[in-house]
């Protein structure tokens, strides 16, 4: 974990966003569209923002789409989601750290909530809602095994937003952890607001749109058919299987690109 901030000044962005992506050539520039579409709401004056891309171990266009889309980009190329999301905040200059996944969209409505809820000095920073890109019965009875994760430790995922000096002061994003650093976060964010009088919120009115391309290759039933491996993943501490299922796992395209279309309607 990061044990203090960079020495780095503000450099005049309110926000920064950043977005782990390893060969994301065909869903960064939505991502990215997103944000700026979202920030694009905030009323009377859309806040400044920097959107960092941290390259991982990219053999595609990912850079050069993400640049084209105004994004900075820097490298970590360890097979680690904490210490590619703490590096893009390390890399980071904005007053609140959002953080999101390139496979993902957010909704409209995100950046002015999270303006809106970090408005309130008794708020530490939160999470988001979650929505699939499309569903199935195996899709659905996979996400309600983790609810009692989110419901016992009143988290969700997805996105997370903090204060620059909050993130810090927690240490990032867990790198010892290959799995669920996401959830490692929320917990520890909830628990060092709770011992600072402050309370981890999470915005069920606002929402980010995720792909389902694990699922798309691996089965929609392939978790629940195979819970010595989910309950793996749930330890966080096994290499072999976070590769298999995130650091190595193929991005194909090809598969399902008619439920894109699911993405649309829901947006509009």
């Amino acid at each position: 974990m990061i044990s203090s901030p960079p020495d780095t000044p503000h450099s005049g962005a309110r926000l920064s966003i950043i977005i782990p992506a390893r060969d994301e050539e065909q869903l960064i520039g939505r991502c990215i569209e997103s944000i700026r579409l979202s920030a694009a709401q905030v009323s009377p004056t859309p806040p400044s923002l920097e959107i960092i891309v941290v390259l991982n171990r990219c053999t595609d266009r990912t850079e050069e789409v993400a640049l084209r889309a105004g994004a900075r980009c820097i490298r970590e190329e360890a097979k680690n989601l904490s210490a590619i999301r703490n590096a893009g905040a390390r890399a980071s200059t904005g007053e609140i750290i959002i953080t999101i996944d390139a496979d993902s969209r957010m909704s409209k409505n995100m950046i002015p909530k999270i303006l809106g809820a970090l408005k309130n000095p008794k708020i530490v920073g939160g999470g988001v809602g979650m929505l699939p890109e499309r569903w199935s019965l195996g899709i659905f009875l996979t996400g309600l095994c983790l609810l009692p994760i989110a419901l016992r430790h009143l988290i969700s995922g997805g996105v997370f937003f903090t204060r620059r000096e909050d993130y810090f002061k927690i240490g990032g994003f867990d790198e010892n952890l290959y799995s669920v650093e996401d959830i490692d976060f929320a917990k520890r964010l909830r628990s060092y607001g709770k011992n600072t009088g402050r309370a981890f919120a999470v915005l069920w009115n606002t929402y980010i749109i995720t792909s389902c391309r694990k699922f798309d290759h691996f089965g929609d039933w392939y978790f629940l058919k195979n819970p010595s491996k989910f309950m793996t993943i749930l330890t966080g501490r096994n290499q072999a299987v976070a590769n298999e299922v995130w650091y190595d796992f193929p991005r194909d395209y090809s598969v399902r690109t008619s439920d894109k279309n699911l993405l649309r309607e829901r947006d509009q």
